[in-house]
């Protein structure tokens, strides 16, 4: 990048690859934040219609046969 350059340029290169990455560091938590803020409700969600088809799929053959035997 444009920053290492400078560093190597000015002769304070460490420095700025601490920077670089400390940068690319912050970049990559932002992402993993969104990204974890978007998929927590798609997954509840998804458990949400699972335990859904569960409680439906024990419950309608227990209403089927209290519906036949009357």
């Amino acid at each position: 990048t444009h920053m290492i350059d400078i560093g190597e340029e000015t002769g304070r290169l460490s420095e700025m690859l601490a920077k670089v990455s400390d940068f690319y560091d912050a970049e990559v938590e932002t992402a993993v934040k969104a990204l974890t803020s978007l998929i927590e409700p798609c997954l509840i969600v998804t458990m949400g219609g699972i335990v859904g088809f569960i409680a439906v799929s024990i419950m309608a053959p227990i209403f089927k046969l209290v519906s036949s035997i009357q």
